[in-house]
């Protein structure tokens, strides 16, 4: 199947989802992670998922270590730059009446700080944003879970836009339609992607064309 005749299969189902979720960081900004430094920085090894390592250290390392990359994500938060067609997408999915949220393994508070400063905090209220300490980290389906939960559906209603395996991973396994945003077009991941797009413009252009269709 080629990729347009997909696209012409699945935005129909993702238009008439009313509840759209969203990962955060290179999703909805640019990419401004460098995830080696971050491991050099707090001492995981290569590989390793950053959270689940710091886990799974003793208490008091943990908490310490976690602090830390508290500071490391507060200092990349004011560098946040919005991702191309991410405002244009936000609106257009505003005036259709989505209700839509943010499952982040960033912090809270860090993502209102970044949601913010990016033009887009307010479509996004507080207790629709779950962070690393509100939900389990993604890959676990939970955040999708408790935000569908509070909007008296199901994952089944509901579209997850995300980056990275995670996003998708969890997506799936909430029952989401999953959108992979990749700018390099590589598409790593097609067994957990129902749609994917080089950019939000190019979604929020789809979104846009299958409205006015009608």
């Amino acid at each position: 199947m080629t990729d347009e005749r997909r696209s012409e299969q699945v935005v129909p189902d993702l238009l008439a989802r009313p509840y759209w979720i969203f990962d955060m960081d290179g999703t909805l900004t640019e990419p401004v992670h460098d995830f080696a430094a971050i491991r050099a920085a707090l001492g995981v090894p290569e590989g390793c998922d950053i959270l689940g390592h710091l886990d799974a250290l003793p208490e008091e390392e943990s908490r310490r270590l976690h602090r830390a990359l508290d500071e490391i994500e507060i200092e990349l938060a004011g560098r946040a730059e919005a991702s191309a067609g991410a405002r244009r997408l936000v609106e257009a999915l505003d005036r259709r009446g989505v209700r839509m949220g943010i499952v982040t393994r960033n912090t809270r508070q860090v993502a209102l700080r970044v949601l913010e400063s990016i033009g887009v905090g307010g479509y996004f209220p507080a207790d629709r944003i779950l962070g690393r300490h509100d939900a389990l980290p993604k890959p676990e389906p939970d955040g999708i879970l408790r935000l569908t939960d509070s909007w008296g559906t199901t994952g089944r209603s509901a579209v997850m836009v995300g980056d990275y395996l995670f996003d998708l991973q969890c997506g799936r396994s909430a029952g989401a339609l999953t959108v992979h945003v990749d700018r390099t077009r590589a598409f790593h991941w097609p067994q957990f992607t129902d749609l994917a797009v080089a950019s939000l413009e190019e979604l929020a252009e789809l979104v846009e064309r299958g409205v006015s269709r009608g």
